[in-house]
């Protein structure tokens, strides 16, 4: 791991899909952006804008999200979600993180990642199946 620099931001963009949409994913009757794709959205800003601090060896992996989904948008817009690094402790980092459509704000999160060695991580995942845990 580099030095992480804090308050540097990424940015992700995505267009508004039908497939993208609460009444698709399941998670409510609604053709609007849903709620667990604005989740993924921000989470991925913040995965890729950690990226460039990790070793090949390592990765990171989401820890806690507290979100806001604060308006709703329709199938076509496209949003974006702009990642900031607010703090680091040892291998925890802090995101701050806005979600925007064209119309404007749509949601915010506080996110932490964890940087962890991608083989170890995986080989843990994959012992609970045979039990190993």
């Amino acid at each position: 791991m580099k030095d992480i620099t804090i308050g540097i931001t990424h940015k992700e963009t995505k267009k508004v899909s039908e497939d993208l949409s609460a009444k698709a994913v399941g998670s409510g009757e609604v053709a609007v952006y849903a709620t667990p794709m604005m989740i993924a959205l921000m989470e991925n800003s913040a995965a890729m804008l950690l990226k460039q601090f990790l070793s090949e060896e390592e990765t990171s992996v989401g820890t806690m999200i507290n979100t806001t989904h604060e308006a709703a948008t329709p199938c076509g817009m496209t949003v974006s979600a702009e990642a900031e690094i607010i703090k680091q402790e040892g291998r925890k980092i802090t995101f701050q993180i806005t979600a925007v459509d064209e119309a404007g704000i749509i949601g915010q999160a506080i996110h932490e990642r964890v940087i962890v060695n991608k083989a170890k991580f995986e080989a843990r995942a994959q012992a609970k199946l045979n039990g190993s845990v």
